[in-house]
């Protein structure tokens, strides 16, 4: 999951100031982590107690009011009773990775990531969405390759992943929708030669440059087993005490580090 951290926190700096190239300092001193960060690591928080999804994400959530959150959700949070309002953002796939690390079953992950984005987005799309990411990462971490990862998410989810990265940069625009951020967050991974150069892409798209860099890095720590050791270190530098523990607890109990 720190992949997915490192993804967000990296593309911060180029939601609202996209870019094309993937020629960028990968650390800027504007850096920060955003929503994506904080309701990781509470999925990743539910998983090692008791896999309560809703009360650790309002948890973090309002422990971190600023952390970006879209509108609607952050009315969700502030509700003493919040119920799912038919979300397909991509909110949901950003925060699933977790998920994809911790099961033993793709049976498991798919239903697991489908409870964990129901509680705020339960349009098709926005279980499909987190479904899809936390498949991606099971399948990279279980010594999937890539043409069986992508054959295997074509047809399960629908998405089309046959696009080059070449052919969708020129068009792309910022988008929040899962279907329209997912399966682009996942052929940014799949074009890639390493860790870094799946971050460099998705940020390249000019589009959500946090969440996609926080999808695709968490596919891609799978595949390449590993967030190179400088990277994790400049992670640790951006996150509070809080979020940095369960990161690491996280990552001792599922064998990550």
């Amino acid at each position: 999951m720190i992949g997915a951290i490192a993804g967000d926190i990296i593309g911060s700096v180029y939601e609202h100031e996209p870019t094309r190239s993937k020629d960028f300092p990968l650390f800027d001193q504007q850096c920060r982590f955003t929503d994506d960060t904080v309701l990781t690591v509470a999925i990743a928080a539910a998983i090692l107690g008791d896999r309560d999804y809703r009360n650790k994400v309002r948890k973090f959530g309002n422990k971190y009011p600023g952390a970006g959150y879209g509108a609607s959700f952050y009315k969700w949070l502030r509700e003493e009773n919040p119920q799912p309002y038919n979300s397909w953002g991509n909110g949901s796939a950003m925060r699933v990775s977790p998920i994809g690390f911790a099961f033993d079953s793709l049976q498991e992950v798919l239903d697991e990531a489908a409870r964990s984005a129901a509680i705020s987005h339960n349009h098709p799309e926005g279980i499909k969405g987190a479904q899809a990411t936390a498949a991606a990462v099971f399948l990279a971490r279980t010594n999937t390759g890539k043409s069986a990862i992508k054959s295997e998410v074509e047809a399960r989810f629908g998405y089309d992943l046959s696009r080059s990265l070449a052919e969708i940069r020129p068009g792309y625009s910022f988008d929040v929708s899962c279907q329209g951020s997912v399966p682009e967050s996942i052929i940014c991974f799949l074009e890639s030669e390493s860790y870094e150069d799946a971050i460099r892409n998705a940020v390249s798209l000019g589009g959500d440059s946090d969440t996609m860099a926080c999808i695709c890095g968490g596919i891609a720590e799978a595949y390449y087993g590993h967030v190179p050791q400088p990277i994790i270190d400049r992670v640790k530098d951006f996150l509070t005490a809080d979020l940095w523990e369960i990161t690491n607890e996280f990552r001792r109990r599922y064998a990550i580090i």
